[in-house]
């Protein structure tokens, strides 16, 4: 199972209901297996998603970056085999393959081995001939690992991007201005391979799955421009603090040529993981409400609004199902996650036979805990240990809160990311 703890948390039948709704999301996105379910190879031809590309000639070079390559290049190493020439992944854990390179960088912030290893990449993409051929492997994170600032700008990404963060800015907010900021994201990947083909198997992280937007677009032509980025920092008050004209924003390649030859296709979302949640949910006797977009905003007044929503919208036996990205303006720096901080926002609301439970779909909520499940059991545990909810909530401390309840949900990084999902059921 993908929920390590699932044995601890099942200590009611209801929760036993939302945990295995929750896993049959988890299972729905695993990176190989969408691989597998996408990809195939027949003759002398890659068949994507049922579209069929010419393997050519030239050199095949897979390029993967983001929280879902390591396992998505391991699945198509063994689809492709020795077709591969080379390449590289970037991904933020350890590990081996055999035929590509791999690198670790870090996350959420970028540093100088993360730059390390985006210069590697960009050096195997030069020098390419219109009969090789590229497939990239895009998932969330990159935005981060892609960090190649210009020359003499090292220092400038560090803060601004730790000060949008703190300000609770939204995704896409952060990646219109990290495309400014590095000269691998915003189409230039893209730019690198010209004039080869490229494909690029994208796994969205992001509401509404605007592949521009998806770990900041290194093989989509960007739409965004420096004035827009130049906005982002001007309504955080941060375009002011950064000494520099444009806080050494970039441009991003705009010539139609780099992108004539660039297929850029979705091979997995969140619906992904809320379609086999619903299915499960209906087994289970469940009616079922879902929405892949709607989850937005501060994460504590999400929370506060999804009990709302069961109050208000759901019957008995109604589990709602959401998906996207919530907020959290960090006022002190205590361990925990939006999902975390959702689910304690909720506990202050919570009823007798309804359940909240927000997950991290990549198993990495900020912390170890990949999100909580709240419930009248999870608050009467909070009571005996005397926690003050609103204490907790106020130092933005929710991961030592759900620490001591013990209720938060552990997966360890999934190898997957499809941006949040929440599970929330009235019995």
């Amino acid at each position: 199972m993908k929920i390590k703890n699932y044995q601890e948390l099942a200590m009611s039948e209801e929760r036993k209901k939302a945990l295995k709704i929750a896993e049959a999301g988890y299972q729905a996105i695993d990176s190989e297996n969408v691989i597998n379910g996408a990809v195939s190879v027949s003759d002398d031809a890659l068949k994507v998603q049922g579209k069929e590309f010419p393997l050519g000639k030239g050199k095949i070079l897979v390029i993967g970056i983001g929280k879902c390559s390591l396992s998505a290049a391991g699945a198509l190493e063994k689809i492709l085999g020795d077709r591969i020439s080379g390449g590289a992944v970037l991904d933020v854990k350890e590990g081996k393959l055999e035929r590509l390179e791999t690198y670790k960088g870090t996350h959420p912030l970028p540093s100088p081995q993360n730059k390390k290893a985006t210069e590697r990449i960009v050096s195997l993409l030069s020098g390419l001939s219109e009969d090789d051929l590229v497939i990239f492997i895009i998932s969330g994170g990159g935005s981060t690992l892609l960090y190649l600032p210009e020359e003499g700008r090292e220092s400038e990404e560090l803060p601004v991007i730790h000060a949008l963060m703190d300000a609770g800015a939204s995704i896409q907010e952060m990646n219109t201005v990290r495309k400014h900021m590095s000269k691998a994201r915003g189409g230039y990947l893209a730019k690198y391979i010209y004039p080869a083909r490229g494909i690029a198997m994208i796994f969205s992280d992001v509401p509404a799955n605007d592949i521009g937007f998806i770990s900041s677009g290194p093989t989509v032509k960007d739409v965004t421009t420096i004035e827009e980025a130049e906005k982002v920092l001007s309504k955080y008050g941060i375009l002011e603090k950064c000494g520099l004209k444009n806080c050494g924003l970039i441009q991003t390649p705009k010539e139609d040529k780099y992108f004539e030859k660039m297929t850029n296709l979705l091979v997995v979302s969140n619906q992904t993981a809320l379609d086999a949640m619903k299915n499960e949910a209906e087994k289970l006797g469940l009616k079922v409400k879902m929405c892949s977009s709607c989850l937005a905003g501060e994460a504590r007044e999400v929370g506060k609004g999804l009990v709302d929503e069961l109050n208000k919208d759901a019957e008995p036996g109604t589990v709602m199902l959401y998906g996207g990205e919530t907020t959290v303006t960090v006022k002190h720096d205590n361990p925990g996650g939006r999902n975390q901080e959702l689910a304690l926002s909720a506990l202050r609301y919570i009823g007798e036979g309804q359940i909240v439970m927000p997950l991290a779909s990549d198993g990495i909520d900020n912390t170890d805990h990949a999100g909580a499940i709240c419930d009248t059991i999870s608050a009467k545990k909070a009571k005996d240990l005397n926690l003050d909810l609103e204490d907790y909530l106020s130092r933005n401390d929710s991961y030592d809160f759900w620490q001591k309840v013990g209720d938060f949900i552990l997966t360890g990084d999934t190898g997957s990311n499809v941006s949040d999902l929440i599970v929330t059921i009235k019995f």
